[in-house]
C-alpha cells in the first residue's frame, strides 16, 4: 500500500476522532462563544474529511477508525474530568490537549509517509494548521 493512502488514512481517523470529541461536549459549554467556536471547528472538520473521504473513494478505500483503544481512553478521561470539574474551562483544556496530541501524530506521518502524494500532504497541513488555529482560540478559556 502506497504512503498517500496510509496517510489518508491517518487523516480520516484523526479527523473522526476530533469531530467525535467535539461532540461529546457540546452539550455541556454553557459560554456560548466556545460553543460556537467549537461547532464552527466541527464544520471545518467535516470539510475536510469530506475531501478525505473523496479521495480514499476515488482509491477505492474504506479509510480508518480511531484505534478503539485511544477512542476509549478519550471517552472515559473526557467524561470523568468534565464529571469532576463540569466547566468550560475543563473542556477547553481537554479539547486543546486534544489537538496538541492530533497535531504531533500529524507531523510524525506526514514524515514517515513522505512519499505521499503532494494534494494528500497539503490537506494533512490544512488539519494540522485547523488544530493549531483551535488550540489559540481555546487559550482564552484556560
Amino acid at each position: 500500500m502506497d504512503d498517500t493512502i496510509k496517510l489518508l488514512r491517518e487523516c480520516d481517523a484523526g479527523l473522526k476522532m476530533a469531530q467525535d470529541s467535539i461532540d461529546e461536549v457540546l452539550d455541556v459549554i454553557e459560554d456560548e462563544k466556545l460553543k460556537h467556536e467549537l461547532i464552527d471547528a466541527k464544520n471545518e472538520h467535516f470539510q475536510l474529511k469530506r475531501r478525505v473521504q473523496n479521495l480514499l473513494n476515488q482509491n477505492h478505500d474504506d479509510g480508518k477508525e480511531p484505534p478503539m483503544m485511544a477512542k476509549g481512553m478519550s471517552w472515559l478521561k473526557m467524561n470523568m474530568k468534565i464529571a469532576m470539574h463540569e466547566s468550560d474551562q475543563t473542556i477547553a483544556e481537554l479539547i486543546s490537549d486534544g489537538c496538541h496530541m492530533g497535531i504531533k501524530s500529524l507531523y510524525r506521518y506526514l514524515n514517515q509517509y513522505q512519499q505521499a502524494s503532494h494534494e494528500v500532504k497539503e490537506i494533512t497541513k490544512q488539519i494540522i494548521h485547523l488544530e493549531e488555529k483551535m488550540m489559540k482560540q481555546l487559550n482564552q478559556y484556560l
